[in-house]
């Protein structure tokens, strides 16, 4: 089969859900299915006969953030999956706590426990956490959550 935006070999072939009983197969080559993930999905674009010059679409289609150290842009980060420095946990904040959020169900690491850890050590642990966590109510003057993480300090101090 060939490629439906040039006349080479079509290597890659890729379905993509439209909805409902709705597919739309795109045949490429190596080179034009790189082009085809880098550039904005549009929804009738592989119904279109190809276009010959691609070189206006590719620089007039917005590419989102891009890292100032290594110069990679959300798009590639996407469809690669990989980073290309730590700047770009910064760069791509705001695209970034989203897609975490939906992935992990929240935007912060919490860990595991050892699940052979003694009580007293888990009651310890919860303690620092919520000492820390009654000091910034206090300071954020929230006094009655504050409140109620004293009384939980209590209950775990005594028990």
């Amino acid at each position: 089969m060939k490629c439906q935006r040039c006349p080479k070999q079509a290597t890659l072939h890729i379905t993509e859900v439209l909805g409902e009983d709705r597919y739309e197969e795109v045949h490429l080559c190596e080179e034009c299915a790189k082009k085809y993930l880098l550039e904005p999905q549009k929804k009738s674009t592989a119904a279109k006969p190809p276009i010959a010059d691609d070189s206006e679409d590719a620089e007039a289609a917005p590419t989102g953030p891009v890292c100032d150290l290594c110069g990679i842009s959300y798009i590639e980060f996407r469809n690669h999956g990989r980073f290309g420095c730590a700047n770009d946990y910064e760069a791509f904040k705001a695209e970034l706590l989203p897609l975490l959020e939906s992935i992990h169900g929240d935007v912060r690491h919490l860990g595991k426990t050892p699940r052979r850890m003694p009580r007293s050590q888990g009651a310890q642990v919860e303690l620092v956490t919520l000492r820390r966590r009654l000091q910034q109510l206090v300071t954020e003057e929230n006094y009655e959550e504050a409140a109620r993480v004293r009384d939980r300090i209590k209950e775990l101090e005594n028990s």
